[in-house]
């Protein structure tokens, strides 16, 4: 078996096309994987759109996709964890900085870092597994690393630290998962979500939910917060920030806000005619945004940090997480596959419609693909 195929770029602000790529060796402290499933997030539309800014170190052609589940069928020589056949799921690091398309999730077989993988129970299926790897990274960078909100790490027998957590944006994949992570390590979360959602972010732990479409939903859980000390926030989705920082200034506690979305929105934006035309406003909006909320911070002794993703990659959380705490909390039922998976279609060619639908937009779910 010397080759495989996979969802190729071939150059910048290209469409996709399925083809041959390398059959992926892994090395000292790799694995490689048949690929089952593959979830889809906007990062795999925008480092088509966008490469440019976000991922300017990828190397054209280049193999996109970052959420896999499948079996082990090789092992680099320093990789006890594992066995030949063990069911995983994993983070694919091909669009991270140093990495390559042997790791980027879009194919069949693909090569995964040990240490950002997890054996998954037999009751879990492919599908449902492959929802987890990226929202899960981001929400752990977010709420463990030690240059964002520092929390206590997550454990099978949490102590309750008395401290609240604010998730803006519960339903959504990254939300979903920090809720269920700052649960895991001890605090109790009030999240915002739309009201047909509800239920879905109290299943997941939240104790509250709020409307963040509300006129009055910043007094709301103000008033929420009255006499607890809030640990900090983790802002989700547009416009968001913003009020996190009204929050956490009018707040007892730690006046931290981790942001987990840009202030404009780069969806819309085509690979090609037209593109610079409408890139520009979009860039100025984003910009006078991140300087605007530095203002609004610095007004309310507040602190901020864009959460990039993937950065447990190098640091200590990753490991924590995908080593020491998701293989027996999957396992024991204590962890979600959050949020549901839903199923369009099977095959490589069926990733780009997957993305055009995922782009209309999708609620407490995540699209999945199969392979």
């Amino acid at each position: 078996m010397n080759e495989t195929l996979a969802l190729w770029l071939k150059a910048k602000r290209t469409d996709f096309v399925v083809a041959p790529a390398a059959f992926p060796v892994p090395s000292t402290d790799e694995i490689a994987v048949r690929v089952r499933a593959v979830a889809v997030n906007p990062m795999d539309r925008l480092v088509r759109t966008m490469g440019d800014f976000i991922t300017p170190w990828v190397k054209y052609p280049f193999i996109p996709g970052s959420d896999v589940s499948g079996e082990v069928i090789a092992i680099g020589p320093d990789v006890t964890r594992f066995q030949i056949g063990d069911r995983v799921l994993g983070y694919a690091a091909g669009a991270d900085k140093g990495h390559g398309s042997a790791e980027g999730g879009f194919q069949t077989f693909v090569v995964l870092k040990s240490h950002m993988a997890s054996e998954i129970p037999a009751t879990l299926s492919f599908e449902a597994a492959s929802v987890l790897p990226l929202g899960l990274s981001t929400a752990a960078t977010a709420l463990f690393e030690p240059d964002c909100l520092a929390l206590d790490r997550p454990s099978a027998a949490p102590r309750s630290t008395g401290k609240t957590v604010l998730i803006w944006g519960g339903s959504t994949s990254v939300g979903s998962n920090a809720i269920q992570l700052a649960v895991a390590a001890g605090y109790d979360v009030i999240a915002t979500a739309s009201p047909r959602n509800f239920e879905y972010v109290k299943q997941l732990g939240a104790r509250l939910a709020f409307d963040y479409a509300c006129t009055n939903v910043v007094g709301d859980i103000v008033a929420a917060l009255k006499g607890r000390h809030l640990a900090g926030a983790l802002a989700i989705g547009v416009g968001s920030a913003a009020k996190c920082l009204d929050i956490v200034r009018a707040s007892d506690g730690r006046r931290f806000v981790a942001m987990a979305t840009p202030p404009a929105s780069f969806d819309h934006l085509p690979a090609g005619s037209g593109r610079l035309l409408r890139l520009l406003p979009v860039l100025i909006r984003s910009g006078m945004g991140f300087a605007k909320l530095s203002i609004k911070a610095r007004l309310a002794r507040a602190s901020t940090k864009f959460v990039w993703g993937s950065a447990l990659l190098n640091t200590n959380v990753g490991p924590l997480i995908f080593e020491d705490f998701l293989p027996a909390a999957l396992a024991d039922g204590r962890f979600r596959a959050a949020p549901d998976p839903v199923v369009v279609g099977h095959g490589l060619n069926q990733i780009p419609l997957a993305l055009d639908r995922q782009l209309k937009g999708i609620s407490a779910a995540k699209l999945v693909v199969t392979l």
